[in-house]
C-alpha cells in the first residue's frame, strides 16, 4: 500500500521549510535495531535514479520486507472507531509482511492470522523487564508483550526473513486516512451483520467511510467459518482497494487537498527510524513507484488446526516453502 503513497509524497516537494517541519513531527518513529541481527533495518543500496520534484532523491534497489501491523489499540481516538471497549492494551491484529522483489516491479502481501500459535523470542517490555522465550503462544501477543521490537524478532524467528522497515497503523489513522480519500469501494459476497465490528453491509459494492472501513477490516463474525481467515480476506481486499484509490489520485490538481492528504497520512504512521521523516519516506516511494495495483499479490500464511487446540492455527508445511520463495 505505501507505494501508492509516491505520487502524493513526492508532490510535496514544493513545500515550505515550516510545512516539511510540521509533516516530520507528525511521524512516530520506533528504533527497531534491537530486533536485527545485522542491520536489516538499513534501506538496501541506493541506485542513481533521482527523484524529478526533489533534488538527490534517489530510490532504494533490492528486495526489502516491510512489517505492516494494525494496532487494535481501544486508547485515545481509536476509542471513536471501535464500540468494544472491553479489551485492554494493545495487538496487532493485521499483520502483513509486504515483500517486495529486487527489480521493485512486484510484491506479494503475506497475512500472518493472529490466533497462529508461535515461538516468541524474549523480549524487553515497556517497563524494561525481559521476558522468557515461549513456545505455542499465539503470534498476536508479540507486540502486546514487548511492542514492535518484539513483534519483529518473533516474525524474523517465525519466516526466516529479515524485516527492513516497520509501519504500524492505528484505528483512527485508517479511518482519517480513508475519510481524507473519499472513501473506499468494496464488494462483499454476502450480507454482513457483525455485532462486535458493528459493521452491517448488504450483498453487492460499497463506498465506506473511515468508521466503515475499520468496521470491515476488523470484521469476522459471519463470514466464512467465523475465524481470522475470513477476516484477513477482507483486510486484503481493503488494502488493494486503498492502494487503488491511491494510485487514482490526481496528486497535482489541488496543492491544499494534497497537502491536507499527506498531513492526514504522516499522522497515521508509526515507522521505523530509517524511514522516520518526509524526505526518507520520499526515497522510500521513489525506489517502489514502478509497483502498480495489479504487481500486488495478496496470500495468507498456510496453516492448519493447532493439534492442542482446534481454535488456534500452526503454520503448515507449505508455509516454510512460502517464506523461502521470498528469501530474494
Amino acid at each position: 500500500m505505501i507505494a501508492g503513497f509516491s505520487a502524493v509524497l513526492l508532490a510535496v516537494g514544493s513545500a515550505t521549510a515550516y510545512e516539511y517541519w510540521r509533516l516530520d513531527h507528525n511521524i512516530k518513529t520506533v528504533d527497531i535495531s534491537s530486533a536485527l541481527d545485522d542491520g536489516a533495518s538499513e534501506t538496501p543500496s541506493a541506485s542513481a535514479s533521482a527523484s524529478p520534484t526533489m533534488p538527490g532523491t534517489t530510490a532504494a534497489t533490492g528486495s526489502m520486507n516491510i512489517l505492516v501491523l494494525g494496532s487494535d489499540t481501544r486508547s485515545g481516538s481509536n476509542s471513536s472507531v471501535v464500540h468494544d471497549h472491553a479489551a485492554s492494551g494493545a495487538r496487532s491484529d493485521t499483520a502483513m509482511v509486504v515483500h517486495v522483489n529486487a527489480s521493485h516491479t512486484k510484491a506479494t502481501i503475506v497475512s500472518i492470522p493472529r490466533d497462529t500459535l508461535v515461538y516468541r523470542p524474549s523480549c524487553t517490555t515497556a517497563s524494561g523487564a525481559t521476558t522468557y522465550p515461549v513456545s505455542g503462544v499465539m503470534f498476536n501477543t508479540a507486540y502486546a508483550v514487548g511492542g514492535p521490537v518484539c513483534a519483529i524478532k518473533t516474525v524474523q524467528h517465525l519466516t526466516g526473513l529479515k524485516i527492513n522497515h516497520y509501519i504500524e497503523v492505528d484505528f483512527s489513522g485508517l479511518a482519517k486516512l480513508v475519510d481524507a480519500l473519499g472513501g473506499v469501494t468494496v464488494t462483499v459476497s454476502q450480507d454482513i451483520d457483525d455485532s462486535y465490528s458493528h459493521l452491517k453491509l448488504s450483498k453487492g459494492t460499497h463506498v465506506l467511510d473511515g468508521t466503515q472501513a475499520v468496521a470491515f477490516a476488523r470484521t469476522r463474525h459471519g463470514i466464512g467459518d467465523g475465524s481470522d481467515l475470513g477476516r484477513i480476506k477482507l483486510q486484503q481486499q481493503l488494502v488493494k482497494q486503498l492502494l487503488k484509490k491511491i494510485r487514482g489520485l490526481d496528486a497535482f490538481s489541488d496543492p491544499t487537498e494534497l497537502y491536507s492528504l499527506v498531513e492526514t497520512a504522516t499522522k497515521s504512521l508509526t515507522v521505523d527510524t530509517k524511514l522516520g521523516s518526509v524526505s526518507k519516506l520520499v526515497n522510500f516511494a521513489v525506489g517502489l513507484d514502478k509497483i502498480k495495483t495489479g504487481d500486488v499479490t495478496t496470500v495468507t500464511m498456510p496453516v492448519a488446526a493447532a493439534p492442542s487446540d482446534p481454535n488456534r492455527l500452526v503454520a503448515s508445511s507449505a508455509a516454510a516453502g512460502l517464506w523461502a520463495s521470498l528469501d530474494s
